[in-house]
């Protein structure tokens, strides 16, 4: 069943809106999947150096999820978009052994140091799985040190952006939490 499908299976009250915030470092893969979900041509990605909004309706849902780039320069700028953050998604390049322990410190800084984000339900994906040298969700998961969260609840998908597999797994547990939560 697809993300629509999800929402469209969810009962809730009427109008019912999910913000989702989608960070990771730059080239995690977050425009990849944004696009991917909204059923959108993926195929020419330029690295975001702002932020990309997207929504995903239903008669019952709206989901806006907010892609805000990744580079070192625009991180300090993630802080502006915390506000009523219903689920963040965090997005790591399995690939990308070099800068493994950045994306980690990236995130723990988040969830330890931000309070408009206290409670707030983490997915990562553990994007790139597709490709051969990409580490597998339970090394990521170690390297990320994720086991140590235990003030929210939070998920670890591995997905591939370009096949588009396991995003729906971690978008129906996004979605789920978040309206567990409110």
């Amino acid at each position: 069943m697809g993300l629509l499908g999800l929402l469209r299976k969810l009962k809730s009250e009427p109008d019912k809106e999910l913000k989702v915030l989608l960070l990771g470092l730059d080239n995690a893969g977050k425009t990849t999947i944004l696009k991917a979900l909204a059923g959108e041509d993926y195929t020419k990605i330029t690295p975001t150096q702002g932020f990309n909004v997207k929504s995903v309706s239903t008669s019952k849902w709206k989901l806006n999820v907010w892609d805000i780039g990744g580079q070192r320069n625009i991180r300090p700028y993630w802080k502006n978009y915390f506000e009523s953050i219903n689920v963040l998604i965090y997005v790591v390049d399995s690939t990308d052994r070099a800068r493994m322990e950045e994306a980690g410190l990236a995130l723990n800084e988040l969830i330890e140091d931000e309070e408009k984000l206290a409670g707030v339900p983490v997915l990562v994906f553990a994007n790139k799985q597709d490709l051969a040298l990409a580490k597998t969700a339970a090394e990521v998961s170690s390297d990320l040190l994720l086991s140590n969260i235990r003030d929210r609840k939070w998920q670890i998908q591995p997905c591939s952006a370009h096949t588009q597999e396991g995003l729906d797994l971690g978008m129906t547990w996004a979605v789920k939490t978040s309206c567990r939560k409110k």
